[in-house]
């Protein structure tokens, strides 16, 4: 185990290393953004990925014979609910009061995929980045435990922040 004295003594040369990464004080300790100061805007996140899967488990997906039900219409109540508990998942996340999460799901036949897009919304200090892919990603982990009974080879990718909007920092868009 890790002495604090010898975290400590690297403080310095942490620092340098951390410029531009703000969740670490100039010390190299790491801390919760200070976002009192900060004006409140409107604030978007969109957020994706996909998960691939045999042909056969994208039938069953679709056709809503899955034995635990319908299996994209609780992936997204569980997307909706994660975006709500980011904060509690990730430790240096603020909670955030949510305006609005949406959650879609486009089916790819060719790929035997599911993308899901999320889309998150605030009127606050701080961005919804994480919110957003944290949705993306329980939403697709939740596709992945109520059809791992036909395919445990399923495989999620490609999840990644599409854009963002408000705040100092502007608008960003993937390009």
């Amino acid at each position: 185990m890790t002495s604090s004295k010898t975290i400590n003594s690297n403080a310095n040369n942490d620092a340098d290393a951390n410029q531009g990464l703000t969740h670490f004080d100039q010390g190299g300790q790491a801390h919760m953004v200070d976002v009192g100061g900060k004006a409140e805007t409107h604030r978007v996140a969109i957020a994706s990925g996909t998960i691939r899967m045999k042909p056969e488990t994208l039938a069953v997906i679709q056709s809503g014979t899955a034995k635990k039900g319908d299996v994209l219409g609780i992936a997204r109540i569980a997307a909706i609910m994660a975006s709500k508990r980011t904060s509690d998942l990730i430790p240096l996340c603020h909670p955030l009061a949510l305006t609005h999460v949406s959650v879609d799901f486009d089916i790819d036949q060719a790929q035997s995929s599911i993308d899901c897009t999320v889309r998150v919304e605030t009127q606050g200090k701080t961005g919804v980045e994480m919110e957003a892919l944290t949705a993306v990603q329980v939403g697709l982990l939740t596709i992945y435990d109520m059809s791992k009974a036909i395919d445990r080879g399923m495989v999620m990718t490609d999840i990644r922040v599409q854009e963002k909007h408000g705040g100092k920092s502007g608008s960003w868009s993937q390009a």
